[in-house]
């Protein structure tokens, strides 16, 4: 390893038990801060929860989707400065302002400090504060998990009257940005092959000029159940990030109720239903409150025992970009059942689960009765998992690339490392 770097670590949101942002900012910092390397966070709301270590300096918003109040009102008080008159004024015309906000606001943190950092690093604002530091002369990179415009699409298709489809493009109106910024970068890295081309595709970053690191687990926490320990035979998991169209959901509980003609299975969703959203129009439609339980974020302690009591992983997404959870999945021997969408296909490979058509009910059922009714199959499944994630996805090996990563992008730009 070269000399010891100095980084900056943006994250304009870090939820700390779900989502990939909160995790993977989490993670990297640590493993790159036991490589040898001073890692600092700028995160916005919600802050995430950083190993011993790791110092955070918050970057705070007006904080206008918190829970349980989202889109709140806030006091005239909270305003501070036009950042903050933008974000609230962005909100009320149907637009999501925080990919801005944040980079605005941590540029103007980052800029009076830019001798103390070797290389700023993004994760995925992709905001136009970003190129004032570029302009500055700060070595500035980002992580892409998957072009944003992804889901904008995906939910556009799935919107049912013009009011939601004119809605969801102003929501989404941030993704042009994201677009131009990536282009102008010193550098940018993915998580996965699918993902590299789908940046091409909706950003017009060349390939090459995208490198490849995908993200993983600590091998050591997320373990198999202990010997003894049974699975629940009549369990399964889900993890999702948000209530969206792109997870797909909805077809994960049309194949659960297919399931409970023969058999009292059961699903557990690591996430939360949006109210009068459509996995919640969908629990009532198919008779399922009494079958399925959601339970908001959890502690990684309690996902990993979740992971260890399933009898299989449900991921019936539309699109991923990479799919931590199925890493984590396969890290604790837990069988898989996982749609073709995205990188699905390259992060699970043919042996760690079976694999059916994104969007068809059918094939999910029926591929979730056969590992169901097959628990030595469950049990290859699962070994084959465990193998894939020691050979391939563990946090140090990502944070030894991404430091490799930030060298090659020095010396490019002529930075002695």
């Amino acid at each position: 390893m070269g000399r010891s770097l100095r980084i900056a670590l943006l994250s304009y949101r870090s939820k700390p038990h779900s989502g990939g942002q909160g995790i993977y900012v989490r993670a990297l910092s640590r493993e790159l801060t036991e490589l040898g390397h001073r890692v600092e966070v700028l995160s916005g709301q919600p802050y995430p929860e950083l190993a011993p270590g790791v110092p955070l300096t918050r970057v705070p918003s007006l904080d206008l989707y918190r829970e349980p109040d989202p889109f709140r009102l806030p006091r005239p008080s909270e305003f501070r400065d036009w950042v903050d008159v933008a974000e609230w004024a962005t909100m009320c015309t149907a637009g999501f302002p925080e990919p801005l906000t944040f980079s605005l606001r941590a540029a103007r943190a980052l800029l009076p400090r830019s001798a103390e950092f070797d290389v700023v690093h993004d994760n995925q604002s992709l905001g136009w504060g970003l190129l004032r530091l570029v302009r500055a002369g700060v070595p500035t990179v980002a992580t892409v998990h998957h072009p944003v415009a992804i889901d904008r699409e995906l939910e556009l298709a799935a919107a049912r009257s013009l009011r939601r489809r004119l809605t969801l493009n102003r929501w989404y109106a941030f993704t042009g940005m994201q677009a131009r910024v990536a282009r102008r970068l010193d550098a940018v890295t993915t998580v996965s092959e699918n993902s590299r081309r789908d940046i091409a595709t909706y950003m017009g970053v060349q390939p090459a000029g995208v490198e490849v690191i995908p993200v993983g687990i600590d091998p050591a926490e997320f373990t198999p159940p202990p010997p003894g320990q049974p699975r629940d035979a009549d369990s399964v998991l889900a993890i999702t990030s948000a209530d969206v169209a792109l997870k797909g959901l909805v077809h994960l509980l049309e194949a659960l109720a297919k399931l409970r003609t023969e058999r009292p299975v059961r699903l557990t969703v690591v996430g939360t239903a949006k109210p009068g959203g459509p996995a919640d129009a969908a629990l009532d439609r198919l008779a399922l409150r009494d079958a399925v339980r959601f339970t908001g974020p959890v502690p990684e302690a309690e996902l990993i025992s979740l992971l260890q009591r399933a009898a299989v992983v449900a991921i019936p997404s539309l699109y991923e970009g990479f799919s931590l959870p199925a890493v984590e999945s396969m890290a604790c021997g837990t069988p898989l059942v996982t749609t073709d969408a995205g990188a699905l296909p390259e992060v699970v490979g043919s042996k760690a689960g079976l694999r059916v058509r994104a969007g068809d009910v059918g094939e999910l059922t029926a591929a979730l009765q056969l590992v169901l009714d097959s628990p030595s199959l469950g049990e290859q499944l699962g070994r084959a998992g465990r193998r894939r994630v020691l050979d391939s996805y563990t946090w140090r090996a990502t944070a030894e690339r991404t430091a490799d990563w930030y060298a090659e992008t020095l010396e490019r730009k002529g930075h002695a490392c």
